[in-house]
């Protein structure tokens, strides 16, 4: 009658989950909260939503297990946000989030601090990007002096969630990866680094393994939430990370797509590698000794969810009508029309982008557009882009040497429910695409399946592979392929044709 719970902090919701002993879900619960832009590519939101919604969802789950015993609590969150805390450990100003692309120059001032690029991957094996947090701690140096001098420690989304439940202010290996002042080959802070860029190291906290348990439960977050006081609460990891837990990618050689808000291609490694030229994300995995491979777009499943919000009025009035959802309207709409969209194409970089490319600057785009094309066309053009620049992140962790492949793509989030979004996935990558169990849970299954790991129900994260079922197949159509490889060759030459006009 044991059980595990997993939550994930995301960016437009909170999800939370219990497991049994065998990984089957037995209860979930999603709190949806604000995002704020105060300026264009700008991207906030405030720490105490995120709080109030895990509280509201952890009370419908915790009232509703029965007599399942609550062993442990997982974490995961949304990458990068920089949640800076005063000395009473209050929030000192609203989290900046891995989207923001305001700190363009600071990241320029971090490489250039550490003797450039190369320096700079010597010592964490990554970019400073902008989404990562580093950049945004100097930002609030440079323009909130007030803020970073009441700073006395900066935390990711998750680790807050984690502090409120248990008083205890630390961060897993794969989020402290994720700030870019972190020596990722060691597993350790880099210090000297953080002292080149002028930042104070005190700041910085401590940093434990995703499986070890990080504090239990106090007896005021017990009454807020329903956890039983005194409950296990394990390190957890990155979304992205941990994603790859609930996937079953733990053993390396498979790939997987995680299709939410942002697109993630990764791959999990037995050994560290370098990272040429900071093409990927190399951060430690969710096991002691685990690394992580990994490409993140930014706006994948957030480029349909745009076009569901600016263009699907009707589907949304339909939906509520006929009992389906606008998603499935308009996924409808563009299965109608023929593979490749009849010439159109998408670039989904709504917010900038980060992988295959970097570069904050870089914007969306429609192109071919002719008086031929419907919504449907569009709709569909938005998936097919969003999925052509997914197999660039592929490609791209094959060339830098890790020595992954697949002959299967294991496809999540939200996005992996739609079939016809999953036989896209299978035509443009050539490859099978797998669904499994738990997949559309996000990080919060793999977080529930750390949970366990930290409290001995499971030896570690490898006995959890054979839990984890397959729940479609889909393969390629070979009629598809050929078009689609003329599409995608056509789609990788559009962001240089079109870089000179986003300055």
């Amino acid at each position: 009658m044991d059980c595990f719970i997993g939550i994930d902090v995301g960016t437009s919701g909170c999800k939370i989950i219990a497991i049994d002993a065998y990984a089957r879900i037995l209860k979930s619960a999603t709190e949806q909260y604000p995002c704020y832009s105060p300026q264009a590519d700008w991207s906030e939101q405030d720490p105490e939503d995120w709080w109030k919604g895990v509280c509201s969802g952890l009370k419908k789950i915790t009232a509703s297990l029965g007599g399942h015993k609550i062993r442990a609590v997982g974490f995961s969150g949304q990458m990068h946000g920089m949640v800076a805390l005063d000395e009473n450990l209050h929030v000192v100003r609203r989290a900046i989030l891995w989207n923001d692309q305001r700190t363009t120059s600071q990241c320029d001032e971090i490489t250039k601090a550490a003797g450039g690029l190369e320096h700079l991957l010597s010592i964490t094996n990554n970019q400073m990007l902008t989404g990562y947090t580093g950049g945004k701690i100097l930002w609030m140096k440079e323009n909130e002096p007030e803020n970073y001098a009441r700073t006395k420690v900066v935390i990711n989304p998750k680790d807050y969630i984690r502090f409120k439940l248990s008083g205890e202010v630390c961060t897993d290996m794969s989020d402290a990866s994720g700030t870019g002042f972190f020596n990722v080959k060691e597993r350790r802070w880099a210090f000297a680094l953080m002292e080149k860029a002028g930042l104070d190291q005190t700041i910085f906290p401590k940093v434990v393994e995703s499986t070890h348990v990080a504090g239990c439960v106090t007896k005021e977050a017990a009454a807020l939430t329903g956890l039983p006081e005194g409950t296990p609460l394990a390190g957890g990891g990155g979304d992205a990370v941990i994603s790859t837990v609930g996937l079953g990618l733990v053993k390396p050689g498979r790939i997987g797509v995680t299709l939410g808000t942002s697109g993630v291609v990764a791959v999990n490694l037995p050994a560290f590698i370098r990272n040429p030229n900071g093409l990927l994300q190399v951060f430690c995995g969710n096991e002691p000794n685990l690394y992580s491979a990994m490409g993140v777009t930014l706006a994948a499943a957030g480029s349909y969810q745009w076009f569901h919000n600016v263009f699907g009025e009707w589907e949304k009035a339909a939906a509520k009508e006929n009992g389906k959802s606008a998603f499935a309207l308009l996924d409808e709409e563009a299965e109608a029309v023929p593979a490749g969209a009849d010439g159109l194409i998408f670039l989904p970089y709504l917010t900038g982008e980060r992988a295959p490319i970097n570069d904050p600057k870089a914007r969306g785009a429609f192109l071919g557009i002719t008086a031929h094309h419907s919504k449907g066309h569009f709709a569909r053009s938005v998936m097919e882009g969003v999925t052509f620049s997914l197999r660039q992140v592929y490609e791209l962790i094959q060339q830098t040497g890790s020595g992954q492949s697949s002959d299967e793509i294991v496809l999540a989030g939200g996005g992996a429910k739609s079939p016809v979004w999953r036989q896209m996935f299978a035509d443009i990558f050539e490859l099978p695409v797998r669904t499994v169990y738990g997949s559309s849970e996000g990080g919060s299954f793999g977080a529930a399946l750390v949970a366990g790991v930290s409290v001995g129900a499971w030896k570690d994260l490898t006995q959890t592979v054979p839990l984890i079922e397959s729940q479609s197949i889909t393969k390629p159509n070979k009629k598809n392929i050929p078009l689609y490889e003329a599409q995608y060759q056509k789609y990788i030459k559009f962001y240089d044709a079109l870089k000179w006009s986003y300055e």
